[in-house]
Protein backbone atom coordinates (compact mmCIF):
# COMPACT_ATOMS: atom_id res chain seq x y z
CA UNK A 1 0.00 0.00 0.00
CA UNK A 2 2.94 1.95 0.78
CA UNK A 3 4.59 1.95 -2.36
CA UNK A 4 1.41 2.42 -4.73
CA UNK A 5 0.78 5.28 -2.57
CA UNK A 6 4.26 7.22 -2.75
CA UNK A 7 4.52 6.21 -6.92
CA UNK A 8 0.73 7.74 -7.03
CA UNK A 9 1.83 10.74 -5.30
CA UNK A 10 4.83 11.04 -7.03
CA UNK A 11 3.88 11.29 -10.32
CA UNK A 12 0.77 13.66 -9.34
CA UNK A 13 -2.21 11.02 -9.81
CA UNK A 14 -4.48 12.73 -7.55
CA UNK A 15 -7.74 10.94 -8.97
CA UNK A 16 -5.57 7.51 -7.59
CA UNK A 17 -4.99 8.78 -4.63
CA UNK A 18 -8.67 10.51 -4.01
CA UNK A 19 -10.28 6.95 -5.06
CA UNK A 20 -8.03 5.11 -2.61
CA UNK A 21 -8.86 7.46 -0.02
CA UNK A 22 -12.67 7.09 -0.57
CA UNK A 23 -12.51 3.38 -0.67
CA UNK A 24 -10.25 2.83 3.23
CA UNK A 25 -12.39 6.05 4.51
CA UNK A 26 -15.30 3.71 3.26
CA UNK A 27 -14.01 0.41 4.58
CA UNK A 28 -13.89 2.64 8.39
CA UNK A 29 -16.94 3.30 7.94
CA UNK A 30 -18.23 -0.04 7.07
CA UNK A 31 -15.94 -1.87 9.93
CA UNK A 32 -14.15 -3.79 7.13
CA UNK A 33 -11.08 -1.92 8.54
CA UNK A 34 -11.39 -1.60 12.20
CA UNK A 35 -9.51 1.40 13.22
CA UNK A 36 -9.60 4.26 15.85
CA UNK A 37 -8.94 7.58 14.49
CA UNK A 38 -6.70 9.30 17.05
CA UNK A 39 -7.01 13.39 18.33
CA UNK A 40 -3.48 14.67 17.83
CA UNK A 41 -2.10 17.25 19.65
CA UNK A 42 -1.38 19.26 16.75
CA UNK A 43 -4.64 20.01 16.52
CA UNK A 44 -5.87 17.00 14.10
CA UNK A 45 -7.84 13.48 13.60
CA UNK A 46 -5.59 10.85 12.49
CA UNK A 47 -7.04 8.02 10.85
CA UNK A 48 -4.43 5.32 10.85
CA UNK A 49 -5.11 3.22 7.76
CA UNK A 50 -2.15 0.94 7.36
CA UNK A 51 0.98 0.10 9.53
CA UNK A 52 4.00 -2.28 8.26
CA UNK A 53 7.52 -2.08 9.66
CA UNK A 54 8.82 1.24 9.29
CA UNK A 55 6.37 2.56 6.80
CA UNK A 56 2.50 3.94 7.81
CA UNK A 57 -0.03 5.54 6.22
CA UNK A 58 -2.86 8.09 7.80
CA UNK A 59 -5.54 10.39 6.76
CA UNK A 60 -5.61 13.61 8.35
CA UNK A 61 -8.58 15.95 9.13
CA UNK A 62 -8.14 19.50 10.57
CA UNK A 63 -12.09 20.68 11.18
CA UNK A 64 -12.88 22.95 13.68
CA UNK A 65 -14.29 20.89 16.82
CA UNK A 66 -12.18 18.30 15.92
CA UNK A 67 -8.42 17.13 17.08
CA UNK A 68 -8.28 19.44 20.01
CA UNK A 69 -6.22 17.55 22.32
CA UNK A 70 -3.96 19.94 24.83
CA UNK A 71 -0.66 20.76 23.17
CA UNK A 72 2.07 20.96 26.47
CA UNK A 73 4.51 22.01 24.33
CA UNK A 74 4.81 24.42 21.15
CA UNK A 75 3.33 23.76 17.70
CA UNK A 76 7.38 23.59 16.37
CA UNK A 77 8.80 19.95 16.19
CA UNK A 78 10.44 17.69 13.86
CA UNK A 79 9.86 13.98 12.64
CA UNK A 80 12.02 10.69 13.06
CA UNK A 81 10.79 9.88 9.50
CA UNK A 82 10.22 11.45 5.91
CA UNK A 83 6.54 12.88 5.68
CA UNK A 84 5.25 12.69 1.87
CA UNK A 85 1.53 14.41 1.90
CA UNK A 86 -1.00 14.99 -0.69
CA UNK A 87 -4.04 17.06 -0.06
CA UNK A 88 -7.06 16.11 -0.41
CA UNK A 89 -9.08 19.05 0.43
CA UNK A 90 -8.72 22.61 1.50
CA UNK A 91 -5.47 24.22 2.09
CA UNK A 92 -2.37 24.49 4.68
CA UNK A 93 0.64 26.43 5.06
CA UNK A 94 4.00 24.75 6.49
CA UNK A 95 6.68 26.79 7.96
CA UNK A 96 10.38 25.61 8.08
CA UNK A 97 12.03 26.95 11.40
CA UNK A 98 15.65 27.30 12.14
CA UNK A 99 16.92 26.73 15.62
CA UNK A 100 19.95 28.14 17.06
CA UNK A 101 21.76 27.40 20.04
CA UNK A 102 22.35 30.34 21.90
CA UNK A 103 22.65 32.32 25.83
CA UNK A 104 19.69 34.25 24.99
CA UNK A 105 17.48 30.79 24.44
CA UNK A 106 13.50 31.13 24.06
CA UNK A 107 12.82 27.44 24.18
CA UNK A 108 14.25 23.89 25.52
CA UNK A 109 14.45 21.14 22.64
CA UNK A 110 12.20 17.88 24.18
CA UNK A 111 12.30 14.22 22.93
CA UNK A 112 9.10 12.91 22.25
CA UNK A 113 9.41 9.00 22.87
CA UNK A 114 5.67 7.63 21.14
CA UNK A 115 3.88 4.47 22.22
CA UNK A 116 0.49 2.99 21.76
CA UNK A 117 -0.81 5.07 24.65
CA UNK A 118 0.60 8.51 24.18
CA UNK A 119 3.82 10.31 24.45
CA UNK A 120 6.71 10.55 27.23
CA UNK A 121 7.95 14.16 26.81
CA UNK A 122 11.41 14.14 27.95
CA UNK A 123 13.65 17.80 28.26
CA UNK A 124 16.83 17.64 26.96
CA UNK A 125 19.92 20.08 27.90
CA UNK A 126 19.67 22.41 24.70
CA UNK A 127 18.14 25.47 24.55
CA UNK A 128 17.90 27.15 21.37
CA UNK A 129 16.24 30.52 19.68
CA UNK A 130 13.70 29.90 16.72
CA UNK A 131 13.07 31.87 13.58
CA UNK A 132 10.88 31.13 11.18
CA UNK A 133 12.85 30.44 7.55
CA UNK A 134 10.38 29.47 5.04
CA UNK A 135 6.74 29.67 4.70
CA UNK A 136 4.87 27.52 1.48
CA UNK A 137 1.14 26.94 0.53
CA UNK A 138 -0.15 23.50 -0.59
CA UNK A 139 -3.25 23.01 -1.83
CA UNK A 140 -5.70 20.79 -2.75
CA UNK A 141 -3.88 18.30 -5.62
CA UNK A 142 -0.91 19.56 -4.44
CA UNK A 143 2.23 16.98 -2.80
CA UNK A 144 4.52 18.23 -0.10
CA UNK A 145 7.28 16.82 1.39
CA UNK A 146 9.32 17.20 4.94
CA UNK A 147 12.29 14.84 5.66
CA UNK A 148 13.06 13.90 8.68
CA UNK A 149 15.06 16.12 10.88
CA UNK A 150 13.50 19.37 9.96
CA UNK A 151 11.87 21.87 12.40
CA UNK A 152 8.59 22.85 10.90
CA UNK A 153 4.72 23.76 12.34
CA UNK A 154 1.63 23.18 10.21
CA UNK A 155 -0.88 26.21 9.72
CA UNK A 156 -4.29 25.86 8.63
CA UNK A 157 -5.21 29.47 7.42
CA UNK A 158 -9.06 30.52 9.17
CA UNK A 159 -10.68 30.41 6.00
CA UNK A 160 -10.36 26.68 5.73
CA UNK A 161 -13.43 25.00 7.27
CA UNK A 162 -11.90 21.50 6.48
CA UNK A 163 -8.54 20.05 5.38
CA UNK A 164 -7.51 16.60 4.89
CA UNK A 165 -4.51 14.85 3.45
CA UNK A 166 -3.23 11.38 2.97
CA UNK A 167 -0.12 11.19 4.96
CA UNK A 168 2.66 8.90 4.13
CA UNK A 169 5.72 8.11 6.73
CA UNK A 170 8.81 6.24 6.80
CA UNK A 171 10.85 5.90 9.43
CA UNK A 172 14.63 6.85 9.39
CA UNK A 173 16.92 4.98 11.84
CA UNK A 174 19.36 7.45 14.15
CA UNK A 175 16.52 10.14 14.22
CA UNK A 176 14.23 11.31 16.82
CA UNK A 177 10.56 13.45 17.57
CA UNK A 178 11.72 16.76 19.02
CA UNK A 179 9.50 19.32 20.15
CA UNK A 180 10.57 22.88 21.26
CA UNK A 181 8.66 23.66 24.86
CA UNK A 182 9.37 26.29 27.78
CA UNK A 183 12.49 27.05 29.03
CA UNK A 184 11.14 26.05 32.71
CA UNK A 185 8.72 23.09 31.00
CA UNK A 186 9.58 19.60 32.61
CA UNK A 187 9.58 16.15 31.74
CA UNK A 188 5.71 15.04 31.30
CA UNK A 189 3.30 12.28 29.86
CA UNK A 190 1.10 12.80 27.48
CA UNK A 191 -2.47 10.62 26.59
CA UNK A 192 -3.63 10.14 23.37
CA UNK A 193 -6.90 10.05 22.83
CA UNK A 194 -8.18 7.04 21.11
CA UNK A 195 -11.77 7.79 19.59
CA UNK A 196 -14.77 5.81 19.90
CA UNK A 197 -16.06 3.76 17.16
CA UNK A 198 -18.84 6.60 16.13
CA UNK A 199 -16.07 9.72 16.64
CA UNK A 200 -14.04 7.61 14.22
CA UNK A 201 -16.63 6.81 11.25
CA UNK A 202 -18.39 10.85 11.66
CA UNK A 203 -14.74 12.00 10.81
CA UNK A 204 -14.02 9.45 8.02
CA UNK A 205 -17.93 10.42 6.95
CA UNK A 206 -16.79 14.11 7.12
CA UNK A 207 -13.91 13.29 4.68
CA UNK A 208 -15.96 11.12 2.21
CA UNK A 209 -19.04 13.90 1.75
CA UNK A 210 -16.74 16.68 1.15
CA UNK A 211 -14.76 14.58 -1.44
CA UNK A 212 -17.98 13.71 -3.22
CA UNK A 213 -19.17 17.68 -3.04
CA UNK A 214 -15.49 19.06 -4.11
CA UNK A 215 -13.82 18.56 -7.52
CA UNK A 216 -10.62 16.89 -6.49
CA UNK A 217 -7.75 18.16 -8.57
CA UNK A 218 -5.88 15.23 -10.25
Amino acid sequence: MYSELFDAIERGAGGWVADWARTALGEVVSGARPVAAVSHPLGFLCVPVYRGGDDGVCVHLWEPGRGQAPLTTSPTHCHSWDLVSWVLLGGLRNRTIQVEDTADATHRVFQVRSDADGDTIAATDRLVRARVTATTEHHAGERYALPAGIFHETVIPDTEPLVATVALGNSRPGTADLSLGGLRTSDHRVTRHHCDRATTVAAATTILNALTDHHVPG
